[in-house]
């Protein structure tokens, strides 16, 4: 087995492509259940923020089921092979080490992804997909991304996504404290862009949302006005700059709505940015005179300045993923080594039980102790030594010198006064008790 990652990210990726593979809710669910009935697949995780889908999995083949799933669900994206990132084992323990830390983010050093990277881990270990092996991995991951934040200033003065489109209104459009915003959504990016927004004095907020008590829970928090997703269109010319982040499936904004508002405004322009993954609004938006659109895509050159500061944290951050993915590794492989001997001793732990059962029921009955004893011990010793016994007699019979060199090492010649090694084999391999 094999551990992989699988996935497509801003870096490989245009968001026309990433929203075609992008899940949320209930089918997330849904798409762990169909990827563990994978065949090959052993353990799995599903990550999917509005900048990367990404599988972690433990399979049994080279992760070609994996990708070829992905090109096909929930879309069937025929091109996706060519955009597909795979890493296997120690790199893809690299990989996740440094999502979870902010090292890979379109925004460096952001803070959101380890949530995100948090709600993965607990919706697999939800839908029973996420074994040992997984688990150990994401824990190690939190530790590592956790050290990082301490340790580095990778997470100094933190920026979002939702903080950078906030900030490329504010340098390349109007004042905020003369401008109307609408908010599309009421989730974790639309959360910070009110807290940006009330920050930087936006002069008035509307909140809309399909859920009319999360948008009013959200404006009372910030000093907006809620609304239902049903009035956005009423509402729509109203607004100099538009903010969405929702999860659906499709557009909530089309040409018609918002050339409808800009006749309302009579063609005063408007500012709209699209966080979301798939994108609220529809890619024709564009062509409109009198509108700016952004997605989440043309927030690159809005936060080039805080690369730029963080690219000596980002290098101590680095040097600790890379420690942190050294320790796992070798204490993967430690685990690995030692799986015989734990067999082995589970092997002897149920053969005595076992045995000692037996022999229980033996005194029970009123048997002499001292034949019960003779029992005890003789056939424990039959059951102990029968395996390795039939596989040194097949070594020998084939010419297969390793495996007697081994039980030189671990069977050395027996003392005087404990008996023939040779006679105990041959007392094993004789008994009808195996």
């Amino acid at each position: 087995m094999s551990l992989f990652v699988l996935g497509i990210n801003h870096q490989t990726a245009p968001v026309s492509l990433r929203e075609r593979v992008a899940f949320s809710g209930d089918t997330v669910t849904a798409a762990l259940d169909a990827l563990r009935a994978l065949a090959p697949v052993r353990e799995v995780a599903l990550l999917s923020t509005c900048n990367r889908t990404e599988l972690y999995a433990v399979a049994d083949d080279d992760g070609r089921a994996l990708a070829d799933w992905l090109a096909t669900h929930p879309d069937d994206v025929g091109d996706l092979h060519a955009y597909l990132y795979r890493h296997r084992d120690a790199d893809a323990v690299r990989h996740l080490f440094r999502v979870a830390t902010g090292l890979d983010s379109l925004v460096l050093g952001e803070p959101q992804i380890l949530g995100q990277v948090k709600d993965a881990w607990a919706t697999a270990r939800a839908a029973g997909t996420l074994g040992s092996q997984l688990d150990r991995l994401f824990q190690q991951a939190f530790s590592t991304a956790k050290r990082a934040r301490t340790d580095t200033r990778i997470g100094a003065n933190p920026v979002s996504v939702a903080s950078a489109a906030v900030r490329l209104a504010q340098e390349s459009f109007a004042r905020l404290e003369d401008s109307t915003v609408l908010l599309v959504g009421a989730g974790e990016t639309i959360e910070l862009a009110a807290r940006h927004l009330v920050q930087a004095k936006a002069k008035r907020l509307l909140i809309a949302n399909r859920t009319l008590a999360h948008a009013q829970d959200l404006a009372t928090r910030h000093g907006g006005v809620a609304l239902p997703l049903s009035e956005l269109e009423r509402h729509l010319g109203e607004a100099d700059i538009v903010l969405s982040a929702t999860a659906s499936r499709e557009p909530v904004l089309h040409r018609a709505q918002v050339a409808a508002a800009l006749a309302t405004r009579k063609h005063r322009p408007m500012l709209l940015l699209d966080l979301a993954v798939p994108r609220d609004i529809a890619a024709d938006v564009a062509s409109l005179k009198d509108v700016f659109l952004y997605t989440v895509d043309d927030l690159e050159r809005a936060i080039e300045d805080n690369r730029r500061s963080r690219r000596e944290a980002a290098t101590e951050a680095e040097a600790i993923v890379e420690l942190q993915v050294a320790r796992f590794v070798e204490t993967l492989a430690a685990s690995t080594r030692t799986a015989p001997i734990k067999r082995l001793r589970d092997h002897g732990e149920a053969a005595r039980e076992e045995v000692l059962a037996k022999a229980r029921q033996q005194l029970g009955a009123g048997q002499d102790p001292a034949e019960v004893l003779n029992f005890l011990a003789h056939t424990l010793t039959n059951r102990l030594l029968h395996a390795p016994t039939v596989a040194l007699r097949e070594a020998a019979l084939t010419g297969n010198p390793e495996l007697a060199r081994a039980a030189d090492k671990l069977f050395p010649a027996v003392g005087p006064g404990i008996g023939n090694q040779e006679s105990g084999i041959e007392t094993a391999d004789s008994s009808d008790d195996r």
